[in-house]
């Protein structure tokens, strides 16, 4: 897997979601990386990190991070994860492979009419995107067009910085496993917990105003992982490192120390 370190201190790795890139990170590396050794990774499919034969499943998705875990000898390494990587962190935590988690509107927790709400809804997204993929970045520049492309997503679309989100909406429309894994996650199981409290911490992070993964499902993460702790970002979307980075920043390191 392509990887960016940075900074110097304890390591933290980074694991973002779905259609994004380490890229995804980018609001919030600086300020992290001034305490902590970064490893943002893209994952198989995403950004510089060719696809393997599993790469459209999220359990080939965790495959793939276990094993690089392995090879690079990161056992018990801190992780921070978005989306569908937050999911992804929460069962390498689950497996007890990794140290502290902050799980950021992790994806896995939806029931009944709320999967086919998320795979209709990201999916008409993911096409939208790749057909204007030659117009993204100067549609990102009007704050029209970006709360247009990012209404779901984002608690102020409008006010986020059209450089961001012209990236993340080019990742998207880039990824290549992007179908097939919004097809995976949809109707795939739950996400489960441990079979005990895990014995490092675990923060579930949340935006009030998340319409994908819905707020509602906060609780069922929080019934999975009992010994987590939940942090409400209540002016964030489903990415609070967009709309929040600086009270993002505030609750990895408060996390993760």
């Amino acid at each position: 897997m392509h990887e960016v370190q940075r900074g110097s201190g304890p390591q933290l790795l980074l694991i973002h979601g779905l259609g994004g890139s380490w890229k995804s990170w980018s609001t919030v590396m600086d300020a992290l990386s001034a305490e902590r050794s970064l490893i943002a990774v893209d994952l198989p499919g995403h950004g510089a990190s060719p696809a393997g034969q599993d790469s459209g499943t999220f359990d080939g998705l965790v495959a793939s991070v276990e094993r690089y875990i392995a090879e690079h000898r990161l056992e018990g390494i801190d992780v921070v994860g978005s989306s569908m990587g937050a999911r992804i962190a929460l069962e390498l935590a689950r497996r007890g492979r990794v140290g502290n988690v902050v799980a950021l509107d992790p994806g896995g927790f939806w029931r009944g009419w709320e999967r086919t709400f998320f795979k209709v809804t990201i999916g008409v997204s993911g096409r939208l995107v790749r057909a204007i993929r030659p117009m993204l970045q100067t549609l990102s520049k009007n704050a029209a067009s970006r709360t247009a492309l990012l209404a779901q997503l984002s608690a102020r679309p409008w006010a986020l910085d059209p450089t961001v989100v012209a990236t993340e909406l080019e990742s998207l429309s880039d990824t290549s496993t992007f179908d097939a894994l919004v097809n995976d996650l949809a109707s795939g199981p739950e996400q489960i917990g441990p079979a005990a409290d895990p014995s490092r911490r675990i923060v579930i992070g949340w935006g009030r105003h998340d319409r994908l993964c819905l707020p509602r499902q906060a609780a069922r993460a929080k019934a999975a992982f009992p010994s987590a702790e939940l942090h409400w970002f209540n002016a964030s979307g489903h990415f609070p490192m967009l709309d929040q980075p600086d009270e993002t920043v505030a609750v990895i390191n408060a996390a993760t120390q």
